[in-house]
């Protein structure tokens, strides 16, 4: 396949490969955090075959993302990961079968190495490369094994790692490809529901770990304000998220929109490119919007991390911690104030650990909101 890509002469340390597999069997959100790394070894070995080790579910991503990946390897699990059971059965099957493919290059891009590298080394690969962990010492390769970056934002820690491995950057920013019949789709659910592009905000309540769920009353009460305002509320979510968001439904006065396992992935991106802004959970609808820069505010909870896990521009998106969150009055003038601002070139900082990027002093809150009630 030939590809059109800004191309780079193969990186010393790794020489010429044609086969590279990226060992990253986790969840969308975690997915989309090594897109700007995948984007960078594509544009190093255009006509590499590059092969996503994921969970079976990674299907869908791996297709989205064939810029990047040539396929997908389903990953059967191992001991001590908590995504999946392990059959033993199955992985004795996944390697014979990595091992008979015979890769030039294998990334362990799954963690700090800690309980998978030692599996490294029975996938049968020419090289293997990626992140170690200081406290337990194993390290498959100190040539091509980077000491784990504590500390770093996730998509950074993977930049990192191309650093290391003399694989140039290509920009740190994240993608989220949509295609023409997605968006077909979307503008038949927007006729549908009567929906007026800028004239609806979009509220995503579930999360994979319940734990990391903003209360559904306090979802309401933001739906709530923005309606009183004049503007759609829609619910998004998957089906596992629709007991919850049937609880924020019932929880507001005003009508609302529940899409919560009626979309998929790509007529929710197109949702929210349509959208004024997302308020959501740390969870993957978070960094769809952070690659197709829809404003958003993402409410952390004790069980996430925003040093990881945060929009990197925040300029775009507000990022605030539980404390902050406690009242959702103070939710809904956060949103205000972003609502107002213009998105012009993307300003990218380093997050720091539950801090609100903005000014959010309640004179300027309150302008800010009579405002946008005002529009």
């Amino acid at each position: 396949m030939t590809r059109d890509f800004m191309t780079q002469d193969n990186p010393k340390k790794l020489g010429q490969l044609k086969k590279i597999g990226v060992l990253r069997a986790l969840q969308l959100g975690d997915l989309m955090c090594m897109v700007p790394a995948m984007r960078a070894l594509r544009a190093a070995y255009p006509e590499a075959r590059i092969v996503l080790f994921g969970l079976p579910g990674a299907k869908e991503f791996v297709t989205r993302f064939s810029r990047y990946f040539d396929g997908l390897l389903e990953f059967p699990g191992y001991p001590g990961l908590p995504e999946q059971p392990v059959d033993p059965v199955k992985v004795a099957e996944f390697l014979r079968q990595v091992q008979n493919e015979k890769f030039d290059l294998v990334l362990q891009l799954q963690g700090n190495g800690t309980i998978i590298n030692p599996l490294m080394g029975l996938l049968g690969a020419k090289q293997v490369a990626g992140f170690f962990s200081e406290k337990d010492g194993y390290c498959p390769d100190p040539r091509t094994f980077l000491l784990y970056p504590e500390g770093e934002h996730e998509s950074i820690k993977f930049l990192k790692l191309m650093d290391f491995l003399g694989v140039a950057r290509q920009g740190e920013y994240l993608e989220f490809p949509v295609k023409d019949e997605e968006r077909e789709k979307f503008g038949r659910l927007r006729k549908k529901f009567a929906l007026t592009p800028g004239r609806f905000i979009c509220l995503n309540p579930g999360a994979r770990d319940p734990r990391r769920q903003w209360i559904p009353r306090n979802f309401a009460v933001v739906g709530e304000a923005f309606a009183k305002r004049g503007f759609g509320v829609v619910l998004t979510g998957s089906s596992q998220d629709r007991p919850v968001c049937e609880a924020v439904a019932k929880q507001m006065i005003h009508p609302c929109i529940d899409l919560a396992g009626l979309t998929g992935l790509g007529e929710l991106a197109a949702l929210l490119e349509s959208s004024a802004l997302l308020i959501t959970n740390d969870t993957g609808i978070s960094h769809i919007a952070v690659a197709l820069k829809v404003k958003s505010i993402v409410i952390f909870s004790a069980f996430s991390d925003p040093v990881r896990w945060a929009p990197l521009d925040q300029g775009v998106h507000i990022s605030l911690s539980p404390k902050e969150a406690e009242d959702p009055d103070m939710v809904v003038k956060a949103a205000s104030v972003l609502m107002e601002k213009s998105v012009a070139v993307p300003k990218l900082i380093k997050t720091e650990r539950f801090t609100t990027p903005i000014d959010l002093s309640a004179s300027d809150l309150n302008n800010q909101a009579a405002r946008v009630g005002e529009s």
